[in-house]
């Protein structure tokens, strides 16, 4: 009997700590229920500490039932557990839930039949949306339950902003049809938004009124903030950027608000009827990126409540600021006012759902993006009514010049020779500007030149600062021998006859006491290591000077192989100690060129070779081959190198201006654009061969005389 309580004593806190969620009442699910909202059978736990494992979670006292339809969880720090039980009665084994809301950070879903919960899916907007069970805009998992059987659903919630978790559950046709009505929904508005994007960009392009150009900036703007918040931004636009999707809503509010801002100041001429208002905008922009610095480096639910504040705040400034200028007479601000009202009123409703104050249901769900269709459809008829504002100044500006030309026809005739000296001079403008076009030609190509200059200066600095450093060195030795020397000259020099003998003794004693014999040697070598120096840097200006000479405008005969050699001489620094270079350079003409350009075609492409082979990761030898010959009337010039290689695809656009593979502020994409240019000035053609992992060789060929390519052309 002992034994027997004992056990009874030991497993019945067991069994009643375990069996505490089957006592969750179940949801039944039918086949005839096609979609149930469950947000109030569900029972919540609040986990400040985010100490609690799943398991503990599911079998926990201290769970509460949810009184509202769909859990408002506010904001907070705090992970959640929302636990609820499904008995399936239905024909199906499968089980459809969502979590329609796209704004919520972590979102891990459980099932179990005992107290062992299983995951099913560790999802939500900060992680990536490869992490999704089903590829959808809202969170959607197919649980598997079988006919007859109970299962217990357990979800982990956590968010930094307004956490509202509804959870449906839903058929298999009922989620499809869910499915296409949400994408009819977002589709109708996305095509909605752009389709006045294009009617307006199509106005400015007619009209030129900047202000068309900033409400298209606008609509694009709203309608990827209205699909961020339908969850389609994440799932096609940054996917695979948690980090970002996290912060998208309120970054694309605050761009979207300051937007709206800059639009209202030119569209109802703010400037003109309350022009302290933009100044007080542009304070609103601070406080609005002040909140979203907050939240995005400080404390996050702090900044996200400031900038719902502050958001709120600054739609209703913007709603003041219209509805003033309406007052003052400018009928285009009527537009604004009404459109502006409206889309606060869906923005209302859509924040009164988040707090709980109305229902959560499609109307309310969708009404910030059906308010934001109605505001751009508005502000479209109230720029259209501007047309015709602007139309009447006109006309009325019209019929005031005319009625002043009829007046004035005799000063008109006298102000002839004036307006021809104008229209002289604005002929003149046109030249200087077709000439200052191109001007700024040529110093594309001369600026692409000096960037590839620019990323050699701190090796040639280095090389011309060793012999400098060497030669500064031997001059204080090289002083102090001469000073001893020209010291015991002098001695010799003042000997006195009578008594020769004594000073040569003392003479000799000081030349041996300074060493002038071994002074006398050393001068020899430091004025070599000098005459070393110097010449070192000599080769090395004149390098830099043959190479960045600015010559472009007349034809030379020059040496080829020498601007391989000076070009590898300023790429030295790059080169020495990682790469071997082999040079097999045959023996070629005088070649007619542009000597300047040539040199800055050679730059280009072996500075690429360079950049190409040291990218390698591999233990492979570095090695870049040159090699020069004559093939007839030409002579070719082929650069080889083992380094990464491009894809085809980088083939076929890397003489495209603009285009590079490299990182943003480290490539220009001028460099092999200008280098197809100066081969095509040069009436030469060039050829690449690449393949990923093997490396690159480019063929240049050049006409040994331009001239004769010239006349045959003519």
């Amino acid at each position: 009997m002992r034994w027997a309580k004992a056990i009874i004593l030991l497993f019945v806190p067991l069994f009643a700590f375990g069996s505490a969620p089957h006592r969750i009442p179940a949801i039944t699910f039918t086949d005839s229920v096609r979609l149930i909202n469950v947000g109030r059978s569900v029972w919540i736990l609040e986990d400040r500490g985010w100490e609690l494992t799943p398991e503990q979670a599911l079998v926990h006292s201290d769970h509460r039932s949810g009184p509202d339809k769909v859990p408002n969880l506010g904001i907070s720090s705090s992970q959640f557990w929302l636990r609820f039980a499904i008995t399936n009665t239905s024909s199906e084994d499968i089980v459809i839930l969502q979590v329609p809301n796209p704004e919520i950070d972590r979102l891990d879903v459980y099932t179990a039949k005992d107290t062992v919960p299983e995951l099913i899916c560790a999802t939500g907007q900060g992680r990536a949306t490869s992490t999704r069970a089903i590829h959808d805009a809202v969170y959607t998992f197919a649980l598997n339950i079988p006919t007859g059987s109970t299962r217990i659903v357990l979800l982990n919630v956590s968010s930094n902003k307004q956490l509202r978790v509804p959870i449906v559950l839903n058929s298999g046709p009922g989620y499809i049809i869910d499915h296409d009505l949400r994408g009819l929904i977002a589709g109708g508005c996305f095509g909605i938004f752009l389709v006045m994007a294009l009617y307006n960009l199509f106005v400015y392009f007619s009209i030129r009124d900047r202000n068309y150009l900033f409400y298209v900036i606008y609509i694009l703007l709203v309608s990827v903030t209205q699909v961020n918040f339908m969850g389609y931004a994440q799932l096609y636009f940054w996917p695979d950027s948690p980090g970002f999707a996290v912060l998208s809503s309120q970054i694309l509010t605050v761009i979207t608000a300051i937007a709206a801002g800059e639009f209202m100041h030119g569209f109802i001429r703010t400037n003109i009827y309350i022009p302290r208002f933009k100044r007080a905008s542009r304070l609103f922009y601070l406080i609005l990126l002040g909140a979203l610095s907050i939240n995005i480096f400080g404390q996050v639910l702090l900044g996200y409540e400031l900038l719902q504040i502050a958001v709120g705040l600054f739609a209703i400034f913007l709603a003041t600021g219209a509805f003033m200028v309406w007052r003052r007479g400018f009928t285009p601000a009527r537009y604004f006012s009404i459109a502006w009202i409206l889309f606060l009123s869906g923005i209302t409703v859509y924040i009164m759902k988040d707090i709980g104050l109305l229902p959560y249901n499609w109307i309310t769900k969708y009404m910030m993006p059906m308010g934001s269709v109605a505001e751009v459809v508005l502000l479209s008829f109230g720029l259209a009514d501007k047309i015709n504002v602007l139309r009447r100044e006109k006309e009325n500006s019209q019929a005031a010049a005319l009625l002043m030309s009829q007046e004035n026809e005799r000063i008109i005739r006298d102000q002839n020779a004036m307006l021809e000296k104008k229209v002289t001079q604005r002929t003149h403008d046109l030249q200087e500007s077709n000439e200052h076009l191109k001007r700024t030609q040529t110093q594309l190509v001369n600026a692409e030149k000096m960037a590839s200059l620019g990323q050699l200066t701190a090796g040639i600095a280095h090389e011309i600062n060793n012999p400098i450093n060497f030669i500064t060195s031997n001059i204080q030795p090289l002083r102090r021998n001469i000073t001893e020397i020209l010291d015991v000259m002098e001695g010799y020099r003042s000997l006195d006859v009578k008594d020769a003998e004594v000073q040569l003794k003392a003479l000799k004693e000081r030349e041996d006491q300074l060493g002038i014999a071994d002074s006398i040697e050393e001068l020899d070598d430091i004025i070599g290591s000098i005459s070393e120096g110097s010449s070192r840097t000599a080769e090395i200006v004149r390098g830099l000077r043959n190479f960045s000479r600015l010559d472009e405008d007349d034809l030379k005969e020059a040496d080829i192989n020498e601007g391989i050699r000076n070009t590898l001489s300023l790429l030295s620094p790059q080169l020495r100690d990682h790469i071997k270079v082999e040079l097999k350079l045959g023996t070629l003409p005088p070649v007619e060129c542009f000597p300047g350009k040539v040199n800055q075609v050679l730059m280009n492409i072996l500075t690429n070779a360079v950049q190409a082979t040291l990218a390698r990761t591999d233990k492979a030898e570095l090695a870049i081959r040159v090699e020069t010959l004559v093939t007839g009337e030409h002579i070719q010039v082929r650069i080889k190198d083992n380094g990464i290689g491009m894809s085809g695809e980088v083939q076929s656009r890397m003489f495209d201006p603009f285009f590079t593979t490299k990182p943003v502020g480290e490539g220009t994409g001028l460099g092999l654009a200008i280098v197809y240019g100066i081969i095509q000035d040069h009436h030469g053609h060039i050829e690449v061969e690449s393949t990923v992992g093997v490396g690159t060789e480019f063929k240049i060929t050049l006409p040994i005389h331009q001239r004769q390519q010239l006349k045959q052309r003519a």
